[in-house]
């Protein structure tokens, strides 16, 4: 994708046009159940799903994991919204921190609309996500002091499905599972992963190195120059 979505903020839109295209190409007729990330890139995809995505299909989208926190806009519940809007299709909400503790995370998971999305996440077959820079999204989702300093002594570089990663693809740090991790993406029938902006590459190339499943890469031309230039 020409041009740089860093500097211009309506690559994110051109890429969202792409992944619609491409999910449209790959993904599978009949029912299938959409997990997806929060994020402004996400966002921007979903304002771009068009009703062709649904037809002789059954789509359900849902978060991927708990994100309540955040911007309202930029949540996976409200992108999920949005999603089922524009395509005609149907999605549940998922309304869990995603910073809950293990103790919290416990009892909140035993509350029945909270058990209901989590075991609808668990039959996700189609995963579609960003990949964040590390030290961005610990101060969006506004971590801990303790953990950011973790994370720089640690070298992180990149974050995706609460998993935090170094250069090397070596997971440093991982938030406690609230949804989907990334080992779950063995079982999908389609990963597509939309991220870009020339300070995202390295964390992008880096989690090249880990996902357990082909993933599809939608992403722009400042991300590609960076690395090829490394």
């Amino acid at each position: 994708m020409s041009g740089d979505s860093n500097d211009q903020p309506e690559i994110k839109t051109a890429m969202g046009q792409l992944t619609n295209t491409l999910m449209q190409h790959h993904m599978p007729l009949g029912p299938s159940i959409v997990a997806v990330m929060g994020g402004t890139t996400m966002a921007a995809v979903a304002s771009t799903l068009t009703q062709e995505l649904s037809e002789q299909r059954q789509l359900t989208f849902v978060p991927a994991r708990g994100g309540m926190g955040e911007s309202p806009d930029i949540q996976a519940n409200t992108i999920c919204a949005k999603m089922a809007a524009r395509t005609d299709s149907t999605f549940q909400a998922l309304y869990l921190p995603e910073l809950a503790s293990g103790s919290t995370y416990a009892t909140l998971r035993s509350e029945p609309m909270i058990a209901k999305t989590l075991a609808t996440i668990d039959q996700a077959n189609v995963a579609l996500h960003c990949v964040g820079d590390a030290m961005a999204m610990a101060k969006r989702r506004q971590m801990p002091a303790d953990v950011i300093a973790t994370l720089q002594e640690r070298h992180a570089v990149g974050e995706a499905f609460g998993d935090f990663f170094d250069q090397s693809g070596q997971i440093v740090y991982q938030v406690p599972k609230l949804g989907l991790s990334m080992s779950d993406l063995e079982r999908m029938d389609l990963v597509v992963a939309v991220a870009g902006g020339h300070t995202k590459a390295a964390a992008i190339e880096a989690y090249f190195k880990l996902p357990p499943a082909p993933t599809f890469l939608v992403t722009d031309e400042g991300t590609a120059d960076t690395i090829l230039k490394k």
